[in-house]
């Protein structure tokens, strides 16, 4: 089913221009505190959209189902996501695409990077917690790029707190602007059902079916009878008062303002119950961006430029463990990707062309002829790509943005198999290209450090070494505060070998050979700044 929708436009709409296909692409990120429902509304956006037939349960052991988008092992035994998702399907003659993000603090540096390749972002937050703090975190970093946000307040047929309350909380505790397009009419136990501000119409909820689409009824106006037959007089009297307290209150939607970052939409419902989503996807497919231009070091490349550009946001080893494939995710900037067409690797200056560019539906994977801006195209990759690479028709273009984030905690990784040595080398290589961590080799004795934003991805090393290389490792503590990457300012080679020499200990290389400096504690990085002035540190590897 997945390849046909997938592909549809393939067999039934007539052949569209280069411009019309770059209008016709919404690519977007879900994020969320963990357990807000993000997986659960990416499900229910590929139901809605006719890419699944049926929603697997996120969680639910009993029934052995699990999300379409969580689709590593891993994920499946702990019920939560720890790696991005790309999801594809066609709705009303748009092509979306997902990137459904880990909401976990610990994989926060993938989802991090992902928001450097979508167009917008759709953040959901749970009607009893609240905004909370992953939320925040990542709500700052989308402001902070001016990427468009649609917030969808999840769970509205559990108990939680006042409409009116969340939309201060989103304000306050996010500094959006928030502008409501759907309203709930009651909470919890008493949620009847949604008024859809943009199309202004009722659908009463219906709790029949969590799994597959059901014809929810629709209440065209706030007169029809209709409506208090259903829900009551006094729930109607309550929902045309707070719907006029909400045109006083909040200001009339600015397609224009929410594009520029300055507004943002809200709406309301239940991804569990598939209530809500479709007045969400309805929108959003009017209201979202096509893909936008992105700057590079050398200029800005606008997506309707000729010549093909983009960048690797994503490496993914062993999607297939029986094949031991791994991918290069590419977010497409400019022009047409083309298979059998060789195109230029800017950092290795050198050509390179693809039989088999894959376009995704969670593990699945379809070749692809053509691919346009705003799609996501996955690359067979035998160890050319790292994350932030460009690949172009053949300017000498680099994207920025992508930078490895100083890691929060360290730990010797040895063998615990001595026959295994290929398998473990293999593995921690492969698995550092994808971002899950990074790898810091000491300078003095050669020891290998593993160094991760969050202390879950210690675990997802070790299950995926066993269970994708066959390889065991067991780990040692180390004290190690931050990871610095040292740069040398102009005129400053003096400082820079008295540091090496009296800082050797706690010197490594990372995995692409620049030289970092592995603080014991804030005060030894405060005093090491201070006692060599020629020397900078920083926290991220771009600089």
């Amino acid at each position: 089913m997945w390849q046909s929708v997938l592909f549809i436009n393939q067999c039934i709409f007539a052949p569209m221009s280069f411009l019309e296909e770059i209008a016709r692409r919404r690519t977007f990120g879900i994020i969320s505190h963990p357990d807000a429902g993000k997986t659960t509304l990416t499900e229910k956006l590929l139901l809605f959209g006719g890419a699944i037939q049926e929603a697997g349960a996120v969680k639910s052991n009993k029934i052995k189902k699990t999300a379409t988008s969580d689709f590593m092992e891993i994920e499946r035994q702990r019920g939560i996501s720890v790696a991005t998702s790309v999801l594809a399907f066609l709705y009303k003659n748009k092509k979306i695409n997902i990137l459904d993000t880990p909401g976990h603090k610990d994989f926060a540096e993938d989802t991090f990077r992902t928001l450097t390749a979508v167009d917008s972002v759709i953040v959901v937050i749970d009607v009893a917690k609240g905004v909370e703090e992953q939320t925040e975190k990542l709500v700052s970093v989308c402001r902070m790029r001016n990427i468009p946000i649609i917030v969808f307040i999840n769970k509205l047929d559990r108990e939680g707190k006042d409409a009116f309350d969340l939309l201060d909380e989103v304000e306050q505790k996010l500094g959006l602007t928030t502008v409501p397009l759907s309203f709930p009419i009651g909470m919890g136990y008493d949620f009847q059902g949604i008024y859809n501000l943009w199309n202004n119409n009722v659908r009463l909820f219906d709790e029949e079916s969590k799994t597959t689409i059901s014809d929810s009824s629709i209440i065209e106006n706030l007169d029809d009878a209709a409506l208090e037959n259903n829900i009551g007089s006094t729930a109607k009297a309550t929902l045309e008062e707070e719907l006029e307290l909400v045109r006083e209150v909040y200001p009339s939607f600015d397609q224009s303002a929410y594009l520029k970052g300055q507004q943002h939409p809200v709406f309301f419902g239940s991804a569990l119950n598939n209530f809500g989503v479709q007045e969400l996807l309805d929108c959003f497919v009017d209201i979202a961006p096509p893909p936008l231009p992105k700057t590079s070091e050398e200029r800005t490349i606008a997506p309707d430029e000729n010549s093909f550009s983009g960048f690797v946001f994503k490496i993914h080893a062993n999607m297939d463990p029986k094949h031991r494939d791994r991918l290069a995710f590419i977010k497409i900037v400019s022009g047409t990707f083309t298979r059998n067409v060789p195109y230029l690797h800017v950092r290795h200056n050198k050509k390179l062309k693809f039989s088999s560019p894959n376009a995704f539906f969670a593990d699945k994977k379809e070749i692809v002829d053509v691919s346009y801006p705003g799609d996501i195209v996955g690359l067979h990759d035998t160890g050319n790509f790292k994350i932030g690479d460009t690949l172009t028709s053949g300017e000498r273009i680099h994207f920025r943005g992508i930078p490895s984030f100083s890691p929060e905690h360290f730990r010797y990784i040895n063998n615990a198999d001595p026959m295994k040595a290929k398998q473990l080398n293999k593995g921690i290589d492969q698995l550092m290209d994808e971002g899950v961590a990074q790898l810091f080799t000491l300078e003095l004795n050669g020891r290998k450090i593993v160094g991760t934003v969050g202390a879950l991805q210690f675990d997802v090393i070790q299950y995926r070494l066993e269970h994708e290389y066959g390889a065991s490792c067991t780990y040692e503590n180390l004290n190690v505060h931050k990871a610095c990457w040292v740069e040398v300012k102009e005129n400053g080679e003096i400082d820079f070998a008295g540091f090496k020499q009296t800082k050797s200990k706690f010197l490594a290389k990372d995995k692409q050979g620049q030289l970092v400096f592995l603080a014991d504690s804030a005060f030894t990085l405060q005093m090491t700044q201070s006692k060599y002035p020629g020397i900078n540190f920083h926290a991220t590897s771009e600089f």
